[in-house]
């Protein structure tokens, strides 16, 4: 059975995490393919840029990764510090950086 994201992460405890990331069976990230012959090295950066993105957006400090052929690990620092100095406004533009945003979201940015 899997736990909530709410359990897991527990800032007050710890704000250090380690995650890793697989894909399935018989699926490269990067690096050469044996299967099809491919190679996929192309996407290492594609990975690396994602990170850095994701790490801005959510206030979260990449202290270690690494990317391998068909998984990926992390070492992440929440930052707690940045995460309670941002505004409402600061926020939804960051969740806009993301998703498509919402008429109601956009209005509010845009008053």
């Amino acid at each position: 059975m899997t736990t909530s994201r709410r359990k897991l992460i527990e800032p007050q405890i710890t704000p250090f995490y380690h995650v890793i990331n697989r894909c399935v069976r018989r699926a490269y990230l990067c690096g050469d393919d044996p299967y099809n012959g491919k190679n996929y090295q192309h996407r290492r950066g594609w990975i690396v840029n994602k990170i850095k993105q994701l790490a801005a957006v959510f206030c979260i400090d990449v202290c270690a990764y690494a990317v391998m052929s068909n998984h990926y690990h992390l070492v992440l620092k929440i930052d707690t510090e940045q995460q309670q100095k941002l505004t409402p406004e600061e926020v939804i533009s960051r969740w806009l950086q993301l998703f498509n945003g919402h008429p109601i979201a956009v209005d509010f940015l845009r008053e």
